[in-house]
Formats: structure tokens, sequence, C-alpha cells
């Protein structure tokens, strides 16, 4: 458990370059953007597939393609949607709320239990999230913007959704991720035929960056959250999660494009001492607690 948990934090790493990699690849309208990245993404899994040992052919439960599909291109399609609707500070931290979720939720899983631990340091998490997200602006809910509000909460419940239904079918293989991939960037494609005009990226600098996007942040890392979320602590990974906008805005300020402050420190204190919280048992149970994770 603890290497798929491991496994599952490489994600939230790779997640940390979003930000970054999306404002490098220019002024791509959001769907052809998705569309490329998760052509690469597609990519990423065919070439893993081409390494890994034969794996044994499984017939994959319909409700598997739905979750999967929803998860990926829902999630997208709707914190696209409420970007649209609503102001991207206040949409985001919505959508920011399917860590707290996936942690929440766990305890309705089969062999789950949630600890107080587990509940503090989401919150703890959360807290760290609202002050990154929020910056110097503050938040401002307006009922104008309350179909877009919905949109951002529709996102947090399809991704924490995917993510908690996904533990149920752990003997599917990762692999999967791949069709879930493919299928996205069809519908990506799709939506931005009907949607956008399309715009291609202005140099081999903003080439790189969607490349970069679809290998890691939008290919390799829905691959590693699969192994995370079916075989590693949901509930520490959850509680985790929310170091994504913490080291997406480190990665900012280390290349520039944002500014050290009081609020950094503080986010980094309270997300980083969240999960080390959740991750309380793991981290500090000994070997009494090492062995019943092993023997889960």
């Amino acid at each position: 458990m603890a290497r798929a948990t491991l496994i599952g934090f490489s994600a939230i790493a790779m997640w940390a370059l979003l930000a970054l990699l999306t404002d490098a690849s220019g002024s791509m309208p959001p769907f052809q953007l998705s569309a490329i990245c998760f052509a690469i993404g597609t990519c990423v899994g065919l070439a893993a597939r081409a390494f890994a040992p034969p794996a044994r052919r499984e017939k994959i439960p319909p409700q598997v393609w739905l979750i999967g599909i929803a998860g990926l291109f829902g999630y997208h399609f709707f914190y696209f949607t409420a970007l649209r609707n609503a102001p991207a500070v206040e949409a985001s931290l919505i959508a920011y709320l399917w860590p707290l979720l996936i942690v929440l939720g766990s305890a309705l899983m089969p062999g789950e239990k949630l600890a107080w631990n587990h509940v503090a340091g989401a919150l703890l998490g959360l807290a760290g999230t609202v002050l990154i997200i929020t910056k110097g602006g503050g938040l401002s809910f307006d009922a104008r913007y309350g179909f877009g509000y919905a949109m951002a909460g529709v996102c947090a419940f399809l991704w924490s959704g995917y993510s908690l239904l996904s533990r149920r079918f752990p003997s599917v293989p990762t692999t999967i991720v791949t069709w879930f991939c493919l299928a996205t960037a069809v519908l990506s494609l799709v939506c931005h035929l009907l949607l956008e005009e399309t715009v291609w990226p202005a140099g081999t600098g903003q080439w790189l960056a969607v490349l970069g996007l679809g290998l890691m942040p939008v290919g390799a890392a829905f691959y590693a959250w699969d192994i995370g979320v079916k075989r590693g602590n949901i509930q520490v990974l959850g509680a985790a999660s929310y170091a994504a906008p913490l080291l997406s805005t480190l990665v900012l300020i280390a290349a520039g494009f944002a500014e050290p402050s009081w609020r950094i420190l503080a986010a980094c204190m309270l997300i980083t001492g969240g999960a080390v919280l959740a991750a309380k048992a793991l981290l500090f149970g000994g070997r009494k607690v090492a062995a019943a994770e092993a023997g889960r």
C-alpha cells in the first residue's frame, strides 16, 4: 500500500506543473488544448503497454467505462464551463473541494475507516488552498455567477466520485486509463469544433509546453493516480492533494511568474501540516499499523 500511495503522490507532483505549462503553451482554446494533450496522454499509455508484460485479458464492466470517461472528460468539460461563467478564483476554489470530498467519501468505501485526523488534515489543506487561490483579491460570491459556481461544484463531485469509485474495481488494470484518455481527446475535439476557433502554438517553446502537458499533468499523472486510488491509502492521498496548488505556486515562483509572500508561507504550513496529520498512522503508526496496511 505504501508504494501505491507514493505513486499516487507522483500524480500530485505532476499536477503542480499544470499552471506553468498551461501558461507557457500560449493562447490555445481550452478544448483544443485538452484534445491535443489527452491524445499525447493516450500515447503515454500505449507506450507503457508496449513495454509492460502481457496482461491477462479481462472483461471490463460497462460501469468502469462510464466512471472513467465521466471522470476525465466530465471534469474538464464542467471546469471549462465554470471558468466561462464565473470568476476564476471562486470557480477554482469550489472545484478544489474534491480532495475533501475524497476524504469524507472514503468512509463509505469497503474496508475503509474515516478517522478524525483524516478530516482535520483535509480541512487544514482546504484552508491553505483558500490562502493560495484567493491571493490578495479575496472572495466575492455573486448570485449572477450561480450557474458557473454550480458547474464548479459538479467538477468537484465528478473527480472525487471517479477517484472513489475506481477503488471499487481494483482488478481492472491501469492500462484502461489509455482508453479513457482517448475518449476524452475525441470528445474534447468535438467540443472544440463546435464551440471554439482553432489557434495553434506560436513557436517551438509553446509546442514543447503542450508536449510537457500531455506527457505529465494531462498524461502520466492519470495513470499514477489510478494506481494510488486503487491500491494506496486514499484518505492520505485525498488530504495530500491539497499540496498541488501549493506546489504549483512554488513552481511559478521558481520560474519567476509569481512573488513569494506570507500567504505562501502560511499555506505551506497548513497544507504540509494537514498532509502529515492525515498520514499520521501511515508515518508514525509503527510496525503494527504497517503490518495491517500490508495485509489489507
